[in-house]
């Protein structure tokens, strides 16, 4: 029998918590480590630094230089790193977009990207009106029942669709929401014609959301903007309206990351 995991009061796992503190030693000097250093520095016995560095060498998020005997940050740290970044880099370019969505609608504007199987909010505009939809930055939603999900998976090829509905199945939330393969393929087919995805109270109960696709460079997805309010104020009539708007926020911010626009979708 394993033995189990130790944490300390804080919940944190012991194992996992060091790994971390030598990444973030690695990470404070180019020149690299020894693993004599390394053990002085964090105040590990040489034998778990070791044990640390082997690991984390496995999943590449270090290298070893056997001839300096170095020890240095890896690619996959990079890698993870780079996407924080990237996200950053997408927030802060969008803002002015948001903002201006916002004031047009009249309503919170939110920036997400794809994240297993769920779009994560990375950032948000808020609506100036008392009553306002209560999603957050670092919030998460299944993309099969969210606008901004569904604008994002109605880029994608039907296997990729099927692929992803495979391993994350169709969670039910709320009385609307989708949760047979044939009623989202049919979802994904009008996104595909109207250039926008609605969440009709698909993911909380009062709540309508319309959402488009930001593209990148190869005019693949890359992020996607929503607009969401009450219900009773994205009554059916305004959706179409609101599309019109988030369709043409959309194409502007692709232009302005350097991106390439679909045929489906103009920008002025």
């Amino acid at each position: 029998m394993k033995p189990v995991e130790e944490k300390d009061f804080h919940g944190r796992v012991q194992s996992v918590d060091r790994a971390m503190m030598l990444l973030e030693v690695l990470g404070e000097d180019e020149e690299g480590n020894r693993l004599s250093d390394l053990a002085s520095r964090t105040g590990l016995a040489p034998s778990t630094v070791h044990r640390l560095l082997t690991t984390l060498e496995q999943r590449q998020f270090i290298r070893f230089d056997p001839a300096g005997r170095l020890w240095h940050i890896g690619r996959q740290a990079f890698a993870v790193g780079s996407v924080f970044a990237r996200q950053r880099n997408i927030a802060a370019t969008a803002l002015p977009f948001l903002r201006r969505l916002r004031d047009q609608s009249r309503e919170t504007v939110n920036l997400g990207i794809a994240d297993r199987g769920e779009m994560l909010v990375v950032s948000q505009i808020e609506s100036r009106e008392i009553a306002r939809a209560a999603a957050h930055i670092g919030g998460r939603v299944p993309m099969a029942a969210s606008a901004m999900g569904k604008a994002i998976l109605a880029t994608y090829a039907d296997e990729d669709v099927t692929a992803i509905l495979a391993c994350h199945g169709l969670r039910r939330l709320t009385a609307n929401t989708l949760t047979r393969r044939a009623g989202l393929v049919a979802e994904l087919e009008a996104v595909r014609r109207n250039g926008h995805a609605v969440d009709d109270e698909e993911c909380q109960l009062g709540l309508r959301c319309v959402g488009a696709t930001v593209y990148d460079h190869q005019g693949e997805a890359l992020c996607a903007i929503s607009v969401s309010g009450l219900a009773t104020r994205i009554t059916g009539d305004r959706i179409a309206v609101l599309g019109s708007l988030v369709a043409e926020a959309v194409g502007r911010l692709t232009l302005g990351l350097g991106g390439i626009l679909p045929g489906h979708i103009a920008a002025e």
